[in-house]
């Protein structure tokens, strides 16, 4: 009878340990998961932050570069002043789903902007005007790359908020998937024409 009491003892202590140790392997993986999307989610935000800085650029430089052009391109007013309603659009944007698209639009008007500066030589000829125009360039450029990180980011952090076992914590987190800097414009994704 003893020894049946205590092989009986033993295996609950072994049972009582293998439950107790899953249970410490269940909160540190909680734990380490949670913290991982407060980490991912972080990374979202500094991704669009900067992202941000560099739309803020575009934003200031887009006036100069509508008050170069107007001196040359007088009957262009609507193109103009799509730019500039898009811009204050972009720049009244609260959520960053309506910044996005705010901005898509903003891309779409400054097209139309480069196109009708390409109809006039004499505004291609103007040094201010070629720096303005080398400054959106850049600008443009940065906004791409800063695009590129935080899609990727955004990305990641889309992928871990969907995938079991982690989309457990990511319900008890009310985390939202979140949106990607798309192109809207169907115009863009075609492929470029060049002839010579």
């Amino acid at each position: 009878m003893n020894l049946l009491i205590t092989t009986g003892a033993i295996i609950g202590i072994v049972v009582g340990i293998v439950v107790a140790l899953i249970a410490i392997i269940l909160i540190v993986w909680g734990l380490s998961t949670h913290n991982k999307f407060v980490s991912m989610r972080s990374n979202v935000e500094e991704a669009f932050s900067t992202m941000d800085v560099h739309l803020k650029k575009r934003y200031d430089l887009i006036p100069n570069l509508v008050e170069t052009v107007k001196g040359y391109a007088k009957h262009e007013s609507e193109v103009l002043e799509e730019v500039t309603r898009a811009r204050s659009n972009a720049q009244a944007a609260n959520t960053t789903a309506e910044k996005l698209q705010a901005n898509a639009q903003l891309s779409q008007a400054l097209r139309s902007l480069n196109l009708v500066m390409e109809r006039y030589p004499d505004l291609k000829a103007n040094q201010n005007f070629l720096s303005l125009q080398g400054d959106l360039r850049t600008v443009e450029n940065e906004i791409a790359n800063s695009r590129k990180y935080y899609n990727g980011v955004v990305k990641a952090f889309n992928t871990k908020r969907e995938t079991i076992p982690s989309n457990i914590i990511a319900k008890m987190m009310k985390l939202e998937k979140q949106p990607y800097f798309e192109v809207d414009d169907e115009a863009e994704r075609q492929n470029v024409k060049v002839s010579f």
